[in-house]
């Protein structure tokens, strides 16, 4: 019997790391203890409520404004995931480090001066300001959760990428 409430936990694990609330089926005989919900799934049982705290900073999303605030008073390190001929064809915000997104867990672990050669800008330390952005939000996200995995502390990403810098651009 305990071996299979232990099986049926192991299921839940791995949500747990992914997912903001989860709820499982946990063997509370007779529905005692402290369940955060009181819903029944089977005769004697409650369905428990567990929670998860992340490490990841309460606002990740830097808005047009806050990255040409940023980026005026040099207090970020811009990091562009996208490949080389995104940049080429289509732009890329200046002042910005080009990392694609394959290569940004291995980057972030580099030496200083190897990243600085292989990338043409400053490694940037874990506790600094870093900002991703991509194309169109979706990579740079990516890139946030990898560099949060490596102990990055302040680091959020653009979500509207560079189409919407591009948009804000051609209205100055």
């Amino acid at each position: 019997m305990a071996l299979r409430s232990c099986w049926r936990l192991a299921g839940v694990v791995p949500r747990l790391l992914w997912n903001n609330t989860v709820q499982f089926e946990a063997c509370v005989p007779g529905g005692q203890g402290s369940a955060s919900s009181s819903v029944s799934t089977r005769p004697g049982y409650k369905k428990l409520l567990f929670r998860t705290f992340s490490s990841t900073p309460a606002s990740t999303v830097v808005s047009y404004e806050q990255l040409k605030e940023l980026l005026v008073g040099r207090k970020a390190v811009v990091i562009d995931v996208r490949e080389p001929w995104e940049l080429r064809e289509y732009g890329f915000i200046p002042g910005s480090i080009n990392v694609p997104l394959a290569q940004v867990n291995t980057a972030l672990q580099l030496g200083p001066e190897d990243f600085k050669e292989k990338y043409g800008g400053e490694l940037p330390h874990q506790t600094d300001n870093v900002v991703f952005t991509c194309l169109a939000g979706m990579r740079s996200k990516t890139a946030l959760n990898t560099a949060i995995t490596l102990g990055y502390k302040d680091v959020r990403h653009y979500s509207g990428g560079w189409q919407d810098w591009a948009k804000h651009e051609q209205h100055r």
